[in-house]
């Protein structure tokens, strides 16, 4: 059974977060460590979901003074395809809502632009390299809710 559980970056321990994104980013996507690990994970809120105790997907949100940013959006290798990733976006969406954020923005890797847009992202400005990986920005509008319970007991 997955379960989601919130961390905040500057009061919790985000270890599993870290452990996941540096098994996808920086051992697969050979992302140097110091570009991932950044110094503004203290600043963010953390979402992790877990298949019993193990994490297997995590994502962020960094609020800025114009913006809800969401990003580090990661799923191990053994647990993608199963909606998981979906779940965390909607998880995501619906706390950056809740917090007054009618506007979330992220930069996709251009390969799973697509993904995002199945969200209801789109696509804004000319793509560029971060850490030497494609990437499209891309914003969500509204105050409705992603989904009415964001709950990944059924995946």
């Amino acid at each position: 059974m997955l379960k989601l559980q919130w961390f905040f970056g500057d009061k919790e321990d985000i270890s599993d977060a870290h452990a996941i994104r540096r098994e996808v980013f920086i051992n697969e996507q050979n992302v140097p460590e110091a570009d991932e690990l950044d110094n503004t994970d203290g600043a963010c809120i953390h979402l992790v979901a877990y298949d019993g105790e193990t994490p297997v997907s995590t994502g962020r949100i960094m609020i800025t003074r114009d913006d809800f940013i969401i990003g580090r959006v990661a799923t191990v290798k053994s647990h993608r395809g199963r909606g998981i990733a979906t779940g965390i976006m909607q998880a995501l969406i619906n706390a950056c809502v809740t917090m007054g954020g009618e506007r979330q923005i992220l930069h996709a890797q251009t390969h799973a632009r697509g993904f995002y847009e199945k969200l209801g992202f789109i696509a804004y400005g000319e793509e560029f390299y971060d850490a030497g990986i494609p990437h499209i920005a891309m914003e969500h509008f509204g105050t409705e809710r992603s989904c009415a319970k964001c709950d990944l007991t059924n995946i």
